[in-house]
């Protein structure tokens, strides 16, 4: 590419919603660059491995319609690339939850399915799993394939004419007008165009810092881990019967370090971990070892929970969280500038219409939603809204 070339939309970051946006962008027939620092399929971020769960159990209407629209989505990716990367296993919601039937409401509300289930049913029907409490059991739910979905939304965006740079790190963008900005790269070659979307996730201050006054993003190394099954011959059966779970603490489990979430991820085990408690980190300098405490914590999880596994066969596995005050994320644009950014640990189902969003702001079919709003009120902590706490690792 030249230093001058002109280009509608630059994508900077080809993780998911990076991926997803240039994939939505190029279905409305726009010019898409695609700038990633890393190698496909790299592990530096948020974007990899083979499992993440879609979670359907939220009560916040905004996330609610953002699956109305996600879940087609994944279906119309995998319609259109010929690769399966949804599998519909379910989600089991269970702990000490104050409303499992307002969220149970809120989904019927909304057009998905959901039960609430004794602990006795909940038992007889997993036995890989313990359960104490009445249970939320979503069957439209299930288990994503993150490597293999940001390469089917590459594909589809490249397969439409989209241009997918790898290992291209952007060192500036520089806002140059109302409908021009200009971005370096690490070589010194210019890229000009009238529209940018940053969807850097842990990297995203770092390029926007003087450009965009964003929100407290704060970057953690978080630690979930693989167990191997106790019985490897049940694997198949794992791969298309075991739901993902997500599990609440109550009195009694004081020594947990947060909700925790899991799911069978095949070829890897069970997959389970804390949530957002990793150690505040920066991007480019991060060791990728779990923290002894919490991942001892997570083998006494598994131990007393998940008799499927074989704790003692932790395989610790390393990512990122890039996190807002109210976990809600963000999803505005500010002159030519798109942003994607705080996704909190609870993002990826919502990817593909996160990619949808982000395509109408660029082409001016959508407003800024509020609630996603860089400028929202930062002073708010807490979970998202009155939804059901959720995550989709």
């Amino acid at each position: 590419m030249s230093t001058n070339e002109f280009v509608d939309v630059v994508v900077i970051g080809g993780g998911a919603m990076g991926s997803a946006a240039a994939w939505q962008l190029s279905q409305r027939g726009r010019e898409v660059v695609l700038l990633e620092r890393f190698t496909p399929g790299h592990k530096e971020g948020a974007s990899h491995g083979a499992s993440r769960n879609l979670n359907l159990s939220y009560s916040e209407p905004n996330y609610l319609s953002l699956l109305q629209r996600a879940v087609p989505l994944w279906s119309e990716l995998e319609q259109e690339t010929g690769t399966s990367v949804f599998d519909e296993v379910g989600v089991v919601t269970h702990g000490a939850h104050p409303s499992l039937t307002g969220v149970r409401d809120a989904l019927d509300a909304h057009g998905f399915a959901a039960e609430i289930l004794s602990a006795e049913a909940a038992s007889e029907r997993w036995g890989g799993m313990r359960f104490e409490t009445d249970v939320l059991w979503t069957p439209q739910a299930g288990r994503l394939n993150a490597d293999v979905s940001v390469a089917a939304m590459q594909e589809a965006a490249a397969e439409r004419g989209a241009d997918i740079r790898h290992g291209v790190r952007v060192e500036s963008i520089r806002v140059a007008a109302d409908d021009r900005v200009v971005v370096t790269l690490d070589g010194g070659e210019t890229i000009t165009t009238s529209s940018v979307v940053v969807a850097a996730g842990a990297w995203t201050r770092s390029l926007l810092e003087g450009i965009v006054d964003l929100p407290s993003l704060v970057v953690t190394q978080e630690q979930p881990a693989h167990f191997q099954l106790v019985d490897a011959s049940n694997a198949e059966a794992f791969a298309t019967d075991w739901p993902g779970f997500n599990h609440l603490p109550g009195g009694s489990d004081e020594w947990w370090y947060s909700n925790i979430y899991g799911m069978y991820t095949p070829g890897e085990g069970i997959k389970a971990g804390w949530h957002g408690v990793g150690p505040v980190v920066d991007p480019d300098h991060r060791d990728y070892q779990p923290e002894p405490a919490q991942l001892d914590a997570l083998i006494r999880y598994v131990r007393e929970w998940i008799p499927a596994a074989n704790a003692d066969t932790a395989e610790a596995v390393s990512c990122t969280y890039t996190t807002t005050k109210d976990e809600n994320f963000v999803l505005d644009r500010v002159g030519p500038i798109t942003i994607a950014a705080g996704f909190s640990g609870h993002g990826y189902k919502f990817t593909t219409a996160v990619g949808e969003v982000l395509a109408e702001l660029v082409t001016g079919e959508r407003e800024p939603d509020p609630f996603f709003s860089l400028t929202r009120d930062r002073g708010t902590v807490g979970r998202p809204g009155s939804s059901l706490w959720t995550v989709d690792r």
